[in-house]
């Protein structure tokens, strides 16, 4: 006989029950429904791509976070593959590879697992949903704006009341590392200090900077910029007296705001963030995160503008924008302030047929199939077992109604309703079960 295995997920990979699936479910569905509201249509892509695909993208850092995969005997091939990193570059891929068959503007959203070698910790996985939503053939700020608003509506619409989505624009990225006079070579560095603002305030930005090397000037006149805005004033305007007021940036970032406010958007909704960097670097224009500080767990969304991405692929680019909702942050954050319907239970199940005997299974199986018919997820009990064990089932389960047909009730074309939280029963005419179970479902 083999040695037992023990059972266990690799590290960063986790099993979902079927409770954790009726959250996952309903997040998910929640963000489908606006993304249709939205004109947004889904697509489907492979969990590998080629490696050439993927890599010479993201950057060199984010890059060794790319599981590759073997293929028969060789992985040096130009055919290796690599799994996805996001659903992003995969986009970029399938525009390049049916362009004519899609129709510009092409919006499109995609819902599916990604894949990075990170070190596991709580919110970051090995292997998690993405939820990306993009805009492609739109160049005018009208484009950003409606992924901001739609980034909005969405999290309103799962719950969410205090939230900032932050704005950026990577020009303006630029233009602070010109003010401040840091040579080319050293602005990564500058942008990954800058970036941790949040995490390590300006003490701790500043220090980082200095040593990285950056010169002490540069350091000092890059957070008087960062600082620069003045509470009730728009930070626009601070920073267009510090930096090259006719920076295409700024320009760009005024027109989405009044997009923003076209469409109805609380100001108090979303903030200029010049701090916030964004590390992948296909950005090309506005950049975007939504945080949710108590409790923290990080950006939930992130994404921007990425006109030259497509380009990769074919011999023109093609202006894009979108964003990226973390799914497995969303569903932690939702489980800690509790956001979820209180209808939402621990299974999808709403009513156990019982089985007296196998004198009765025939006619639970055609009061079962009635049910079914009617619209009522209905489970069928399989043994007939004494009925109190049948009850501690669906009760275990969270199964609301209890279908009780014994043979007194099968020859008097009556079934018993029993509500398993408190207790209420009824008899109705089999005909007439499935909308009186409707009604016991939705009475408090």
């Amino acid at each position: 006989m083999s040695q037992r295995i023990t059972p266990r997920t690799p590290k960063g990979f986790r099993d979902f029950l079927p409770a954790a699936m009726l959250r996952r479910h309903y997040v998910i569905e929640t963000l489908t429904e606006v993304f249709h509201r939205f004109g947004f249509e889904p697509i489907a892509t492979p969990i590998l791509e080629l490696r050439g695909t993927l890599f010479g993208k993201y950057g060199e850092e984010a890059e060794k976070l790319i599981f590759s995969a073997q293929h028969g005997r060789s992985s040096s091939s130009k055919d290796s593959l690599a799994m996805r990193y996001d659903l992003t570059v995969p986009l970029a891929r399938v525009v390049a590879q049916y362009e004519n068959q899609l129709a510009l503007p092409f919006k499109r959203y995609h819902i599916a697992p990604v894949f990075r070698g990170e070190r596991p910790q709580r919110g970051r996985y090995r292997e998690f949903y993405q939820c990306d939503a993009d805009i492609v053939g739109v160049s005018s700020m009208a484009a950003d704006a409606e992924i901001v608003t739609m980034m909005h509506h969405s999290l309103t619409r799962l719950g969410f009341r205090q939230f900032s989505i932050k704005i950026n624009h990577r020009k303006l990225l630029t233009a602070i590392g010109a003010f401040s006079g840091v040579p080319q070579a050293q602005l990564p560095d500058l942008y990954r200090s800058v970036d941790k603002f949040d995490k390590i305030g300006a003490g701790g930005v500043r220090h980082e900077l200095l040593e990285r090397g950056i010169a002490d000037e540069a350091v000092s006149r890059m957070m008087d910029l960062l600082q620069a805005h003045q509470p009730n004033r728009n930070p626009l305007d601070d920073i267009a007296q510090l930096i090259d007021p006719d920076n295409s940036g700024l320009d760009e970032l005024a027109e989405l705001a009044d997009h923003l406010a076209a469409a109805n958007i609380p100001a108090a909704s979303y903030e200029f963030d010049f701090t916030m960097v964004r590390g992948l670097g296909y950005y090309t224009g506005p950049i975007f995160e939504t945080v949710i500080s108590q409790p923290n767990l990080g950006s939930i969304t992130g994404g921007g503008r990425y006109d030259d991405l497509i380009g990769m692929f074919r011999k023109r680019s093609l202006p894009t924008t979108g964003t990226s909702f973390g799914i497995e942050r969303l569903i932690d954050l939702m489980d800690e302030l509790d956001l979820y319907p209180a209808s939402l239970g621990g299974t999808l199940v709403q009513a156990l047929v019982t089985l007296f005997s196998e004198d009765t299974r025939r006619a639970s199986m055609h009061i079962a199939s009635q049910l079914r018919r009617a619209g009522i997820n209905t489970e069928l009990y399989f043994e007939a077992r004494k009925l109190g064990r049948q009850l501690a089932h669906a009760d275990r389960k969270g199964i609301p109604i209890a279908v009780i047909a014994g043979p007194d009730e099968i020859e008097a074309g009556l079934v018993k309703l029993r509500r398993l939280r408190d207790g209420h029963e009824t008899d109705v005419p089999v005909e007439q079960a499935a909308a009186a179970i409707d009604v016991l479902l939705k009475q408090p």
